[in-house]
């Protein structure tokens, strides 16, 4: 952990704001849940919230498998990075953040399959290249949109017929493991 320099005090209401410096840097907005962590030593961490985070374990499992059953590379994202990768390098991916692009589409709740020259990088200095992508959204029984499942079709490979389909009942599939 490392020192902003930067001393708020608490309101009578118990608040304490954030520096939006802080929160540009770390892309919290208003309305962004945060989780509360107390250590012994009377620290109190503020941590943004992500659902699709919560289901890491699961999340990768399944990604594996539909990467598995469709043959295509599979990342499924929160709101700001890469939470599980099949059928591509992990290290190239896992945990990067997510690029502006991307986080575009899915607070727009986009689905959108984009083939060549349209491709959108994935995270910041992307430069991978795929002949397709398909990315949608992944939407909570809430209605709040969580992430994204994004699936890539590498050199010389196109997207068979249903898998849109496919892709659709994944992110409803995961929408619905959220409370």
């Amino acid at each position: 952990m490392r020192a902003t320099g930067i001393v708020r005090r608490i309101d009578d209401l118990g608040r304490v704001v954030i520096p939006k410096e802080i929160r540009k840097t770390l892309r919290i907005r208003e309305g962004d849940p945060l989780e509360i962590f107390t250590a012994k030593d009377g620290e109190v961490i503020l941590k943004k919230y992500s659902p699709i985070g919560e289901l890491n374990e699961f999340s990768q499992e399944y990604a594996e498998t539909l990467g598995e059953t469709l043959g295509y590379g599979v990342i499924i994202t929160d709101l700001d990075s890469i939470i599980s990768v099949s059928k591509l390098p992990k290290k190239d991916y896992k945990e990067k953040s997510i690029s502006k692009e991307l986080e575009q589409l899915i607070e727009n709740r986009e689905t959108k399959e984009i083939k060549d020259e349209n491709k959108i990088p994935l995270y910041k200095e992307d430069s991978n290249f795929y002949n397709e992508q398909m990315i949608m959204p992944i939407i909570s029984t809430s209605g709040d949109c969580i992430g994204s499942i994004v699936i890539v079709a590498k050199e010389n490979e196109k997207f068979q017929e249903g898998t849109d389909k496919i892709l659709k009942v994944a992110c409803s599939f995961l929408g619905k493991q959220v409370q």
